[in-house]
């Protein structure tokens, strides 16, 4: 008996990486799957339906039960189609997972906006999309689960990726509220912040030795380690785990804070700019967070 038996579940993304060991680790576990993947390049530019083929392949090669399927999430209609070809090949959805990304790094001051708004159409509205197309069935037949993607270059940022940051922020608040919308209809919506090596990072410069470190120990942390956890929140038994961010790396499974007031200051008279400047600033200070994200907000070691 697998963890998702009888379940159907879309994982878009699924050809390459991390999308591709949580198809394959789903099939394991049970449940049927439709396979999303344009086949593009990490650009989301082009496409090879080859790429979604082949996993589906390798998914019934092993005995489980899957199905092709070649569209981009960028297009709102694509998601009503994913959505209805599971429907039409295996009977249900249970468990939506929103994988698919692309990456068009470029610093803010030289972004065109062309390059925004093909990273916010993948990630943050194809999670929409999908999310959309999904929430109507989930909500009749009263159970479902939403298992999307954030990254810490939205939860903490990161150089070069405005765009990609932006996304993966909105992708976290998306996933906070439809856990709200849906909690009445048994309907669970979670995010995770990965760590493991695949072509969207592949690109990190390794032009110094302290970059070439970090490149090597970022490849340790294989796509696979991701894929458990995905599988556990598509699992009846995480019905009650909703509205969550969750970090994995390496062999490490982390929970992040949600976000909260750590301190306030009061003036019975309201504030003025000299006030806030002399006495607000002095009081924060202390607690304001570092944009640098280095080794002491997130070391590069994976926990073993």
């Amino acid at each position: 008996m697998g963890h998702l038996d009888n379940k159907v579940a879309i994982v878009t993304g699924a050809g390459r990486g991390i999308g591709r060991e949580i198809a394959l680790l789903m099939a394991s576990e049970g449940a049927k799957v439709l396979v999303n993947d344009l086949g593009g390049e990490a650009s989301g530019e082009g496409k090879d339906i080859k790429v979604a083929d082949q996993v589906a392949a390798d998914i019934q090669e092993a005995g489980g039960e899957a199905v092709a399927n070649y569209d981009s999430v960028a297009e709102y209609e694509n998601g009503q189609k994913m959505v209805q070809q599971a429907i039409d090949v295996f009977g249900s959805i249970d468990i939506v997972v929103n994988n698919a990304g692309i990456l068009r790094d470029r610093m803010i001051f030289n972004m065109t906006e062309e390059e925004w708004d093909a990273v916010i159409a993948v990630h943050l509205k194809g999670t929409f999309n999908m999310t959309r197309a999904a929430a109507p069935h989930f909500k009749a037949q009263k159970s479902g689960r939403f298992i999307n993607f954030t990254s810490t270059s939205g939860l903490i940022g990161n150089i070069g990726q405005a765009n990609y940051g932006a996304a993966k922020m909105g992708i976290a608040g998306m996933t906070k509220v439809t856990a709200l919308d849906m909690a009445r209809y048994n309907v669970t919506a979670n995010t995770i912040a990965p760590f493991a090596w695949s072509r969207l990072i592949g690109s990190i410069p390794t032009e110094n030795e302290e970059q070439e470190k970090r490149v090597e120990k970022l490849k340790k942390m294989t796509p696979g380690n991701i894929a458990p956890i995905v599988s556990y929140l598509g699992s009846d038994d995480a019905s009650d785990v909703t509205g969550q961010i969750f970090g994995v790396r390496g062999k490490e499974i982390m929970l992040f804070s949600q976000p909260r007031p750590i301190r306030s200051a009061y003036n019975a008279e309201g504030w003025n700019v000299e006030d806030i400047g002399e006495t607000v600033k002095e009081a924060f200070k202390n607690d304001f967070a570092s944009l640098n994200v280095s080794s002491d907000v997130f070391p590069y070691d994976p926990l073993v």
